[in-house]
């Protein structure tokens, strides 16, 4: 399940544009990107991964790292680099090679 950062989030579009589920809006009021239903969510991780600003985190399950770690996105020029926060704070970092991984 996705979970979005208000605070951060600039209302640029990029996930809306990206989700293949077409999940992703934004509301007026406050030109933040909400999710219609996250239960409808395929967990893709594309908008995680087009975020430019790190709004947008998965919210891991307890058999993918605990619940209630959280995972980032973080794109440098030729890697991806997936950033977990476990609940104690812990951070566990792994880096894809973009040339292997797909473009979503």
């Amino acid at each position: 399940m996705i979970s979005i950062d208000r605070k951060k989030c600039v209302g640029c579009g990029k996930c809306i544009d990206i989700c293949p589920g077409n999940l992703l809006e934004l509301k007026n009021e406050n030109v933040c990107a909400f999710c219609r239903d996250v239960r409808d969510c395929w967990g893709c991780c594309a908008c995680v991964k087009i975020c430019p600003v790190n709004a947008i985190c998965y919210q891991l399950s307890a058999d993918l790292g605990g619940a209630g770690a959280k995972l980032f996105a973080h794109d440098s020029k030729t890697k991806l680099i997936w950033e977990i926060i476990k609940l104690d704070g812990e951070k566990i970092f792994l880096e894809v090679d973009k040339r292997q991984a797909n473009k979503f």
